[in-house]
């Protein structure tokens, strides 16, 4: 509570000072999260990256039964890697594999196969609150030809270093109570058609999953781009739908009428990454993509952003083409494929900070208030904007109003409320808003776009 009264005291010193929207703020670290970002081990990723490796060949079509080669036995160890962080986790950690079959006529399979999604699950306290946050993964790799099973492909970045991410943020989760579930999927079927996750988006739509956010992490250790050999490890991207796929005609006429086409769920959850990862990480700047994922290329992201949910990929700034999907080789002075020498570690630690910031954040927040509404009738160089507060969980301790220009990105100001309406002097036909649930601690939930209603 000590903390909320010094957070409010600073925001009535900015509203004092005009409303400025251009005036500085000040962003407090909470103790859990800083700590479990600073435990996150460079280390642990790159041997579990080398083990990965170790596997020769994860192909969906590589063998299923070998001990210690093939995507069968790469799953295994990854079921057995987050059963060792059981132990730790006082009850709330398990895993599971979960079957599914696809391939044959009409697929980039040339048969069926039986493949396997591992599933680590740390369950939230609170018997009130449904919410499940997930962060994915793939597994499955390929070299340059999709189908060869044969051939050496290490698959180090793509995804070794997203599958190292997750594991890490399983091994921190494990010993930190949150009150609501976060599910790690160690994703198969990627590199053929998304195949692992759509098996899972529609098991969360079949099984009427409280789905709040998916993180995809695909490809987040690469720091130096071929061709421009441009390099940096301080900027990691964020790629975002605007408009839903699922979009009805009555939520088309209500995005219109609102001008709201860059403020998607989604968008708002590119947003609040931004925001909590660069709170939390130094050296760090989250870049917003506005398209849903790179031109010619697919994420597991995708899938549930077609079912619905809010769904992002987070994604290495600079790609590296002489080593996604390519042989291991060296021709003209040039090393070719997806080698773990190329990783830098130290980066792919940065992107796990942005990912664990933004879970345990939204973790440890109260639900989003409901019904956002603005007033939009009448003629008034004022806004009011209404909610109500969430309908499960605990209950905020305030709310935060966000604000922006019309044709800014980001939000650029936040206004501390108590009540669940406010009358702002800012006109609706100049600005966007939105609003959050916040605790006394300071977690905010996902904004929610506050729309116009006659």
């Amino acid at each position: 509570m000590k903390k909320l009264v010094s957070i409010v005291g600073l925001f009535l010193l900015l509203c004092c000072a005009g409303f400025s929207l251009h005036a500085q703020t000040i962003q407090p670290r909470e103790k859990t999260i800083s700590d479990a970002v600073e435990s996150i081990s460079s280390a642990n990723m790159y041997t579990l990256v080398e083990e990965l490796v170790g596997f020769h060949n994860r192909n969906n079509l590589s063998n299923t039964t070998h001990p210690t080669q093939g995507i069968g036995a790469a799953g295994h160890f990854l079921f057995e890697k987050v059963s060792s962080y059981i132990p730790q986790s006082n009850g709330r950690l398990s895993v599971e594999k979960v079957d599914y079959t696809v391939g044959g006529a009409n697929t980039r399979l040339d048969r069926d196969v039986h493949l396997q999604n591992i599933v680590a699950t740390i369950k939230g306290y609170d018997a009130t609150d449904n919410r499940v946050i997930a962060l994915l993964a793939h597994y499955d790799n390929r070299n340059g030809q999709e189908n060869d099973t044969i051939r050496y492909a290490p698959g180090a970045n793509d995804d070794g270093s997203g599958v190292a991410c997750l594991m890490e943020i399983t091994r921190i989760l494990s010993r930190i109570e949150v009150p609501i579930t976060v599910k790690c999927m160690f994703l198969s079927g990627e590199e053929h058609g998304l195949y692992g996750a759509q098996h899972m988006a529609g098991l969360a739509e079949k099984e009427g999953w409280n789905l709040i956010a998916v993180l995809n992490n695909d490809m987040i250790g690469n720091s130096d781009a071929s061709e421009t050999h441009t390099q940096t490890n301080t900027v990691i991207r964020v790629f975002s739908e605007n408009i839903p796929v699922v979009e009805t005609e009555e939520m088309r006429k209500t995005r219109v009428y609102n001008s709201a086409e860059n403020d998607s769920p989604s968008r708002q959850l590119a947003r609040y990454v931004k925001e909590v990862g660069e709170r939390y990480v130094d050296n760090m700047q989250v870049k917003l993509i506005y398209r849903n994922d790179r031109f010619g290329r697919g994420g597991d992201h995708t899938p549930f952003a077609r079912k619905g949910f809010s769904a992002v990929r987070i994604c290495e700034v600079n790609e590296n083409y002489d080593r996604t999907h390519q042989y291991v080789r060296e021709e003209n002075g040039i090393k070719y494929g997806d080698e773990i020498w190329a990783i830098d570690f130290e980066y792919v630690r940065k992107n796990t900070g942005v990912n664990l910031a933004s879970v345990l954040n939204m973790a440890l927040a109260p639900d989003v208030p409901r019904n956002v509404k603005l007033d939009a009738s009448g003629l008034t160089n004022y806004s009011e904007i209404s909610w109500e507060a969430p309908s499960q969980g605990k209950q905020p301790d305030a709310y935060y109003v966000l604000i922006r220009e019309t044709d800014q990105s980001q939000w650029q100001k936040k206004i501390l409320v108590r009540d669940t309406r406010i009358k702002l002097p800012y006109s609706k036909d100049n600005y966007f808003f939105a609003v959050q649930s916040v605790d006394a601690e300071g977690h905010e939930s996902l904004a929610v776009f506050a729309e116009g209603k006659r």
